[in-house]
């Protein structure tokens, strides 16, 4: 058979196997992101069945963020120091193990070290999936196709995981909402042996000790205090102990990574425009990202009467918009003009349809009420992350390729841990207010539970309007930086 019909040639065997190398990491990434709403879900039906109180169901969910927060870091380093592909298969291995430890808890506590060590595996495995992504696609064009689908799925795991939860949780068991990422990971262990290729490890200096000490103490200071501000209150000094203890901690960790010989993270990663730009507009947005995943869900629940399965349906719209302009302008324009147009106007549009949500009632429809809010709110969020997880990685040396992948991560986590904490107090004082001198109807409960989402859709709106100016001031104007010097695509 003659070449013509027949293409075999080494190029383009190396371009098939690239895009299968995305299918690959896109999954893993696909785990990590539904797993924090997936198991949300699950939760009231796991506390009925092994019997603990709202202050455990707390910590299932702070075990997690507390160690994938703080050991981000150390684990994007350890991926430049020792391999990127080494680190994201131990990554979905533990993970998948932690999984199903939890899957099979029968108690409040193992159910919590499950938890506490899926966020340890993570922290390894997310750094170590972007960066891959960054150092596989060098090209500018085919880079923003690649960021384009990575971001729609960074964007839409949320929402995804609210439906799989609810249909696992409804006609299966909780417990397969932990089982089903053995599945997820199996696949992606395979692909990644037979389609991921690493660079060669360089020769690397000792891990900044000091240095990993007090970020990984700082950090997990910050994350428990903000976690502390909604049960406890702001005031409160398991609130504000913690968060000042984890800003003191930060400081010093600056301080030290500006004499550190083995920095653990280069000051060079975050002094540059395009990515300080990334990091703050990604961490601004995912505070304002809570608004619409955890207080419409309560809504979707506790006034619409949708039932999880239902409840998981309802974000499809916005997860179908997510991935249109992530995959579309975001990835199409994000080479050509660089990130400074399009992530203030996506962080604008998703405002504006945060604001359509605050005028949502008792006896309004999803239809009517939701449903134009939720896709525009997705059409804005996909210009928002594609872009920003492009610049993050985009002209970095590659022996920093990792750790510049974790800050992305990193800030994603203190931005939504941030977020919740905000948010979950603005609601509370919102409710507590309209209640003040009423007698507690059921219909003045439920008004009460509306001011309180009107409020956190008002204050998610100003988030994502503080990310757009963020953006447009700190992005610079142009296209991406590409190492020239990249190696050849790093997969098969």
């Amino acid at each position: 058979m003659s070449s013509t019909l027949i293409d075999r040639s080494p190029s383009t065997e190396r371009e098939a196997g690239r895009w299968w190398a995305l299918v690959v990491l896109a999954l893993a990434q696909l785990m990590v992101v539904l797993d924090a709403t997936i198991v949300n879900i699950a939760l009231p039906t796991a506390q009925a069945d092994i019997g603990f109180d709202d202050h455990g169901r707390q910590w299932v969910v702070t075990g997690y963020a507390l160690a994938f927060g703080s050991l981000l870091l150390l684990g994007g380093r350890l991926s430049d120091f020792f391999g990127r592909k080494r680190m994201f298969v131990i990554g979905l291995v533990g993970f998948a193990l932690a999984s199903a430890l939890g899957g099979a808890a029968g108690s409040l506590e193992l159910l919590i070290v499950a938890r506490a060590l899926q966020g340890v595996f993570g922290a390894a495995l997310a750094p170590a999936a972007l960066s891959l992504l960054s150092t596989t696609f060098t090209e500018p064009a085919e880079r923003g196709k690649a960021f384009g689908i990575f971001g729609a799925i960074s964007g839409a795991g949320g929402g995804i995981g609210l439906l799989l939860g609810g249909v696992l949780t409804e006609y299966v068991s909780w417990r397969w909402c932990l089982y089903v990422n053995l599945v997820i990971a199996a696949i992606a262990v395979a692909g990644a042996f037979l389609k991921l290729r690493d660079e060669p490890v360089p020769a690397h200096g000792r891990i900044d000790v000091p240095g990993t000490i007090t970020a990984v103490a700082g950090l997990v200071a910050l994350v428990y205090g903000l976690a502390n501000a909604e049960s406890d209150g702001w005031s409160s000094t398991a609130t504000l102990g913690p968060i000042l203890a984890g800003l003191v901690l930060l400081t010093a960790f600056v301080l030290i990574e500006r004499r550190s010989t083995h920095p653990l993270l280069p000051l060079r990663v975050v002094l540059d425009r395009n990515r300080g730009g990334s990091y703050a507009s990604i961490a601004i947005a995912g505070a304002g990202m809570f608004g619409i995943f955890l207080f419409l869900t309560y809504y979707l629940a506790g006034i619409l009467q949708f039932t999880p399965i239902e409840t998981g349906l309802a974000f499809l719209p916005m997860l179908g918009a997510v991935m249109l302009t992530a995959t579309t302008a975001g990835s199409m324009l994000a080479p050509k003009i660089g990130p400074r147009p399009l992530v203030p106007v996506g962080a604008l549009i998703a405002a504006g349809g945060m604001t359509l949500l605050t005028r949502l009632e008792l006896d309004s429809t999803y239809v009517s009420g939701v449903l134009p809010g939720l896709i525009i709110i997705g059409l804005g969020l996909g210009l928002v992350f594609a872009p920003t997880q492009n610049a993050a990685t985009s002209g970095v040396e590659h022996r920093d390729a990792g750790v510049a992948s974790a800050m992305i991560n990193t800030v994603q986590q203190i931005g939504g841990s941030i977020g919740t904490a905000l948010l979950s107090s603005f609601a509370a004082t919102a409710a507590a207010d309209h209640m003040a001198g009423k007698e507690p109807t059921p219909l003045a409960q439920a008004q009460a539970a509306l001011e309180s989402y009107h409020t956190v859709f008002w204050w998610s709106a100003g988030f994502f309007v503080l990310a757009a100016v963020v953006a447009a001031v700190l992005f610079r104007t142009g296209p991406l930086d590409v190492d020239p010097d990249a190696p050849p695509a790093m997969a098969h």
